[in-house]
């Protein structure tokens, strides 16, 4: 691993606890999308599904389940929280997330690396995340509600990313035969510039 890889994982866990402090600290979910929550959930899970075969290590173990528990207790405050879920704007959070999905879907059948449905998943998981991010954005423009907790996690989204794309340029110089760099690059580079633009 990496410099940069590890300052990505901690912006991006940095991130997570930014959210989870903001929902816990004012009972209020109110400015955060529930379709960008719930589309990271399913990034998470179609990317880590290899922690039932495949142990690379403790820390990359740890951190995949730290991100799926994450996940899956922002989704759980905003849906079924008694106090936290009545401060959801559902009026607001209409981006049709399933128009990502399948596109996303296509994508990974057609580009991947292999033919697999691991590296189907795996691939459909990274165009799925360069798109997660629409939503919130959406939901931010529209609403004008940006306290700022909600921008220092939009905030560190985009530093996450940015600091993969600088990952996956260093490891394709660094390692053999690394071959993932370029479409990650490109959904990565996609993914920071929406969200730069919504800080503009």
């Amino acid at each position: 691993m990496n410099i940069f890889r590890l300052a990505g994982d901690m912006t991006h866990l940095l991130s997570v606890v930014v959210l989870l402090l903001k929902i816990h600290a004012t009972r209020s979910c109110r400015g955060i999308s529930l379709k960008t929550q719930e589309l990271y959930a399913l990034v998470f899970l179609t990317r880590y599904i290899d922690l039932f075969f495949r142990y690379v290590s403790l820390y990359n173990t740890i951190m995949k389940l730290v991100f799926l528990g994450s996940s899956g207790t922002i989704i759980y405050y905003m849906r079924f929280h008694r106090v936290v879920r009545t401060t959801y704007d559902r009026e607001q959070d209409t981006f049709r997330a399933w128009f990502l999905i399948g596109p996303c879907l296509l994508l990974a059948l057609l580009i991947n690396g292999e033919f697999t449905p691991i590296e189907i998943l795996w691939t459909f998981s990274l165009y799925l995340e360069a798109v997660a991010i629409p939503p919130q954005l959406v939901l931010l423009q529209r609403t004008q509600n940006i306290d700022n907790l909600t921008g220092n996690y939009i905030l560190l989204l985009g530093a996450y990313r940015g600091l993969y794309i600088i990952n996956w340029i260093y490891r394709s110089f660094t390692e053999d035969n690394y071959r993932q760099w370029i479409g990650s690059f490109l959904s990565d580079h996609s993914a920071a510039s929406c969200i730069m633009k919504q800080q503009d």
